[in-house]
């Protein structure tokens, strides 16, 4: 039969890795390329998007389906407002200082993953697919969620796409990007648009938790690998630069994918390292950063 199966096999794995990795590498990217903040605590918000829809399925005891669709409205929704709250409260104080922020969200993380073992547990918990359809190939048959978490991310970031460059909201948030004491003068009010900027990086990687935990299972340390691989994204993307952050998450997403079915989990994450590595000493921007105002 060959490798072609096992590749195209791995092709789809590293497909739907990429699909999640874009959704959450994207919140992080837009929270850099606005408010200039690395936000060490954003893989703890896809481990609370995780553990909100766990418990949203399990309190309703409804159909898969409806507590999904459920799941990916609430928990979103409840992420996006602790974010806000902690901005308002951490980084605004602050003044988005970028040591002083790293070290602030370093302290949100170990508040949030140790708030939620308190109330949820060390175990990790399955949630079920909203549905069980599996798509026929020539080889073998490949379960139709995953298929549905691509077409998800494509659908979100073409919505980012749509409103970052096409509505008002869009415009604000560029022009806070490109130059935040230019923008103040104008008259945008660029502590607020901070605020929303951030409860919207966290809400996309709350929706990328939602998405991923039918496939994993919810665990207060699930946070851990989506940080890193969204850090690796960003870097080789570009900090800031949404399109590049696209591009590299399909090509990480990709490659670990690949690299994982056909050698090792551990040989997937060292290439993704030396990727970065060398992204940083050939182009220090990442592929489509550019540097700072």
């Amino acid at each position: 039969m060959g490798q072609g199966p096992y590749l195209f096999l791995a092709a789809l794995e590293g497909l739907v890795q990429a699909a999640v990795l874009t959704i959450t590498a994207a919140g992080l990217s837009l929270v850099f390329g606005v408010m200039r903040v690395v936000n060490i605590s954003h893989g703890e918000f896809v481990m609370l998007g995780a553990v909100i829809a766990w418990f949203v399925s399990n309190a309703l005891g409804a159909h898969p389906a409806v507590g999904f669709l459920i799941a990916l409205l609430i928990s979103p929704l409840i992420v996006g407002i602790i974010a806000f709250t902690a901005e308002r409260l951490v980084l605004k104080r602050l003044d988005y200082n970028p040591e002083a922020t790293i070290v602030a969200t370093i302290g949100m993380l170990y508040i949030i993953q140790q708030g939620v073992l308190i109330a949820y547990g060390p175990d990790a918990r399955p949630v079920e697919p909203p549905f069980y359809y599996r798509v026929s190939f020539p080889w073998f048959g490949y379960s139709g969620y995953k298929l549905f978490i691509v077409v998800a991310a494509v659908v979100l970031m073409g919505v980012i796409w749509y409103v970052m460059r096409n509505t008002k909201a869009g415009l604000i948030m560029r022009a806070t990007q490109f130059d935040r004491e230019t923008a103040q003068a104008f008259g945008i009010p660029v502590e607020r648009v901070s605020a929303i900027v951030f409860a919207l990086g966290a809400m996309l990687a709350a929706i990328a938790g939602v998405l991923v935990v039918p496939i994993q299972q919810a665990h207060y340390l699930m946070g851990q690998d989506p940080l890193l691989l969204s850090f690796i994204v960003v870097i080789i993307g570009g900090l800031g630069s949404m399109s590049g952050t696209v591009l590299a998450a399909v090509i990480i997403g990709l490659s670990d994918g690949i690299l994982s079915v056909l050698f090792s989990p551990t040989l997937a994450k060292m290439i993704s390292t030396l990727l970065v590595a060398l992204v940083l000493v050939f182009r220090p921007n990442g592929l489509f950063g550019k540097g700072v105002r």
